[in-house]
């Protein structure tokens, strides 16, 4: 057997550790009074910060009422929420840092449930904001079908005739 040489492997600096880009969404408690709630967001984005991410862009929490009730397990048995306040904050960060973020998330007494997902480059270019979207979503007016055929085959109706004349002096 011949005897080889491996080379030594050098200590990785921060330069050469690579950052990704993730989102935390998460449920606050509906049971945190309304003027704590961003003292809980503090928090949520401290476990970031602490653990080496760097916060990106960020929703405040509001609350909404969820799809379908939760269940956590607080103070001794099980109890169901039909509501929460909803938030997310966009971070860079190394992996390494993602199981010790998740595990402080997780224990948090105030996070009813929390999702971490690492962004695509299209996704990190485009930010979606729930809140802004869902305030939009309520201002849309509601009509009747039958009254939207009516406008629409009167307005093909003045097209046509505006058709007509152009052909004529033409």
């Amino acid at each position: 057997m011949s005897e080889t040489t491996m080379p030594v492997t050098e200590a990785t600096s921060m330069d050469a550790i690579e950052f990704a880009t993730y989102e935390l969404a998460f449920h606050i408690l509906p049971t945190v009074a309304e003027g704590e709630v961003p003292t809980a967001f503090a928090t949520i984005k401290e476990h970031v910060t602490k653990n080496g991410g760097s916060i990106i862009t960020e929703e405040a929490p509001a609350r909404i009422d969820l799809a379908y009730d939760i269940e956590k397990y607080l103070e001794g048995k099980y109890r169901k929420f039909s509501s929460a306040y909803f938030g997310w904050v966009r971070f860079s960060a190394p992996a390494s840092a993602l199981e010790v973020i998740t595990e402080e998330i997780t224990s948090d007494v105030n996070v009813l449930r929390q999702l971490l997902l690492k962004l695509s480059k299209l996704e990190e270019q485009h930010t979606f904001k729930y809140h802004e979207a869902f305030e939009s979503e309520r201002q849309i007016e509601t009509i009747d079908v039958a009254e939207a055929i009516a406008e629409a085959e009167a307005a093909g109706e003045k097209a046509a005739a505006t058709d007509e004349v152009v052909a004529q002096k033409a």
